[in-house]
């Protein structure tokens, strides 16, 4: 069992924090992982991507080769296109359908979308008002990771534990608001299956 991630978004978006989740729920679960270093960081809104490759087998590179991607998880539909190249040919992408205009030029949402839609039966979810009725806009990485619960090879329970662990520093209501943006997104990815 073994699944190849390419984690994409722009700088702010709480890229790293789906990463911590994941890779903490695979130890959890019994898995090995290795995460290839965040790009993009250095800059608030600047792209942002990371190869996260998880298995029950000795992983011997961090990075997801060309066309071996299973998965294709984003926080930003520009930034999935991005990537698309790594997808493999059975391969999935699920991302939200919120715009990060971070760029004067950025291409009309819908074409963009209406390319994102051509590949694989994407799942396309509206992060922004998921996270808006789960309590903050800034909780739209995790109704992503929510959105792609259903297809991870994670126990979502793990998911969920780390969800807690990351936010609980700083508080209940932050952990709680965190879990209902989870689970808005997931709902959101199973009635488009």
């Amino acid at each position: 069992m073994k699944q190849d991630i390419i984690l994409s978004g722009v700088g702010g978006q709480g890229i790293l924090s789906i990463a911590f989740v994941l890779d903490n729920a695979a130890l959890l679960d019994g898995l090995n992982f290795k995460q290839a270093e965040v790009h993009g960081m250095s800059q608030r809104g600047g792209a942002v991507q990371s190869h996260l490759r998880l298995s029950d087998q000795q992983i011997h590179s961090d990075l997801v080769p060309r066309g071996m991607a299973d998965m294709i998880l984003s926080v930003e539909p520009l930034e999935a296109l991005r990537y698309v190249n790594y997808l493999s040919e059975d391969g999935k992408i699920i991302t939200s359908s919120t715009p990060y205009m971070n760029i004067p030029d950025y291409p009309d949402i819908e074409e963009v979308l209406e390319k994102v839609r051509e590949i694989n039966k994407p799942i396309i979810v509206d992060s922004k008002k998921l996270a808006a009725e789960a309590g903050s806009t800034r909780a739209q990485n995790m109704v992503m990771l929510g959105a792609a619960s259903s297809h991870l090879i994670v126990k979502e329970e793990s998911l969920i534990k780390f969800i807690e662990v990351l936010f609980k520093p700083k508080g209940q209501k932050l952990v709680d608001m965190n879990h209902r943006a989870f689970g808005l997104g997931k709902k959101a990815a199973n009635e488009q299956s």
